[in-house]
């Protein structure tokens, strides 16, 4: 009788690396009947998330808001700086970092892959040799994933800085922070990124649907030597509105405005630094679990080296077909979603199932991170999954420590 009783009734838990969980504050911001979009509170209050962002993006420079995901921003990004015929260089460490060089080539831009595999962070000589040899400055622009959401490994943004500026190359430094913006520390000036792509739907706490392109003044030049450009993708009249429908090219996306700036407000509150110390606590929290189901049993951590982990996203290999029945178990029974592996074994092959992934990014607080590992833990037992000892134990003592 025990057995049928529904443990997942109750408040679900969507754990997976994005969309992030939405806080009650944005919900509530967004839930109002349509405003004026010519006049009045929402032109007044857009104003006010400019400077906002660039606060959490730690920049002086210019950001155009798009309507559209992260892909879109990417687009807005290449299609400003670069044009056909043109080359990138794109260190990779994950499947999104793939993702953002097919785009390039689908725009006609001739995209260069170092490829690192999903394991590991990009191997900086080698960069460096790569760069040192593009004595002709054919390559344009590196487009660096910080932290790709994948694999969960942490790039360092600005060492590439450091490779650009000891070989005197020209090329625009582009980063994608779609998983770490408001989760992981990030610097665009001091780290001399001239391009910085993100969205809303991660750190940033907003549902899907608005994507950012922050650039400086050297990207700005870029954009004047262009010949032609989409009057859509254009981040001029965006970031530089004469009208307000500039902003977005037209129509505003009134409702998700009115969530950011709850969910800024919410940011700047606790204080940009205290997010990321806050993140980073969270993330050793769920290692410490991690780790010590790994030292028995089939678990393992894509990452070995914390220092090269993202603090937003944990990626995990239990073999196939464990990977799967953990996840579905989860979400049946405890009202508990894993995120699935991705970019590391194609869809249609067996060894897909033996992959998953934590998000501990955005509106995450102690409780639900050990929730998020009791919900495991429990997972393993009812499955029979063998796992080492210590977990929960090793999680609270992390979580405690000061």
């Amino acid at each position: 009788m025990s057995g049928s009783v529904n443990i997942s009734a109750g408040r679900s838990y969507l754990a997976i690396p994005g969309p992030s969980v939405v806080p009650d504050q944005v919900l509530q911001a967004m839930h109002r009947a349509s405003p004026n979009i010519y006049a009045g509170d929402l032109v007044e209050m857009t104003a006010t998330l400019i400077p906002d962002l660039q606060r959490i993006a730690r920049t002086r420079h210019q950001v155009a808001i798009y309507i559209s995901n992260g892909h879109g921003a990417w687009e807005a990004a290449l299609q400003n700086t670069l044009q056909p015929g043109d080359r990138v260089l794109v260190p990779s460490s994950g499947r999104f970092a793939i993702g953002w060089s097919e785009m390039a080539e689908g725009l006609g831009i001739e995209a260069e892959v170092l490829d690192f595999g999903n394991h590991a962070p990009w191997d900086l000589d080698r960069i460096a040799e790569r760069i040192a040899a593009d004595r002709d400055h054919r390559i344009k622009a590196v487009l660096g994933v910080h932290v790709d959401t994948s694999s969960s490994i942490r790039n360092d943004v600005a060492a590439l800085r450091g490779i650009l500026d000891a070989a005197g190359h020209p090329a625009l430094l582009m980063a994608d922070c779609i998983a770490s913006l408001g989760c992981e520390r990030f610097e665009m000036d001091a780290w001399g990124v001239d391009v910085m792509v993100s969205a809303c739907q991660k750190g940033l706490m907003v549902p899907p649907g608005l994507g950012f392109v922050f650039f400086n003044d050297r990207a700005a030049a870029a954009r004047r030597t262009l010949p032609r450009i989409s009057r859509y993708w254009d981040w001029v009249p965006r970031a530089n509105p004469a009208e307000f429908y500039q902003y977005f090219g037209g129509t505003a996306p009134t409702h998700h405005l009115y969530g950011l700036r709850a969910a800024l407000d919410m940011i700047h509150a606790e204080g940009i630094e205290n997010v990321w110390n806050r993140h980073a606590r969270l993330a050793r929290t769920i290692w410490a679990a991690c780790e010590a189901w790994s030292s028995a049993g089939p678990l393992r951590m894509n990452v070995p080296d914390r220092t090269l982990r993202s603090n937003a996203v944990t990626a995990l290999h239990i073999g196939s077909p464990l990977g799967t029945e953990l996840r579905m178990w989860l979400e049946q029974h405890l009202g508990l979603t894993l995120g699935i592996g991705l970019g590391m074994a194609a869809p249609n092959s067996p060894d897909w199932h033996g992959f998953f992934r934590l998000g501990h990014m955005g509106h995450v607080n102690g409780h639900m991170a050990m929730g998020l590992l009791g919900g495991i833990d429990t997972g393993f037992k009812a499955l029979g999954i063998p796992h080492g000892p210590g977990a929960l134990d090793a999680a609270a003592t992390t979580l405690a420590a000061r």
